[in-house]
């Protein structure tokens, strides 16, 4: 089985995405083994920002799993449509490489060190969402991939 990983900086606060988490989780189980690591997100004020991300950067290339795809959530990745991200899974798969961890920053980013670490990189949108979001959205979109390469009827 497929394993996932999603390295988070910072914790799910609001109990609708707490909620919103826990049903894809329970979802993915038939699919893959997921695994969410979360990070705790560095205090900082702006003019700190980059010491900050640095001591994260740290934090998430040591909670990376060894021989997984990196794939850093950032503005500046790849957008994939649904069946893209679908056919990835497939080809990681079939490859013997096939676990995938995906890195969702703080609201700060991510390190360049983190990004270049990455063997992908890759943008839900051009639009900005607050990382908790981007989360629920990620675990929605992992979710829609493995039903898609089951041949569930949940994508359309």
């Amino acid at each position: 089985m497929q394993g996932i990983t999603i390295i988070a900086l910072g914790k799910l606060n609001a109990d609708y995405f707490k909620k919103a988490a826990a049903e894809y989780q329970k979802r993915l189980s038939a699919f893959c083994k997921l695994k969410i690591i979360e990070l705790p997100e560095e205090k900082m004020g702006d003019e700190m920002v980059d010491k900050a991300l640095e001591k994260e950067a740290k934090a998430i290339l040591n909670a990376l799993p060894k021989q997984c795809t990196a794939v850093a959530m950032c503005i500046e990745g790849a957008q994939m449509t649904s069946e893209q991200l679908a056919q990835l899974f497939c080809e990681k798969a079939n490859s013997g490489s096939g676990d995938i961890a995906f890195i969702i920053g703080s609201s700060h980013g991510l390190a360049p060190i983190v990004k270049q670490a990455a063997q992908l990189k890759m943008s839900m949108s051009k639009m900005t969402f607050p990382h908790q979001l981007a989360r629920v959205m990620l675990l929605e979109q992992v979710y829609r991939a493995f039903t898609i390469n089951a041949g569930v009827k949940y994508h359309k």
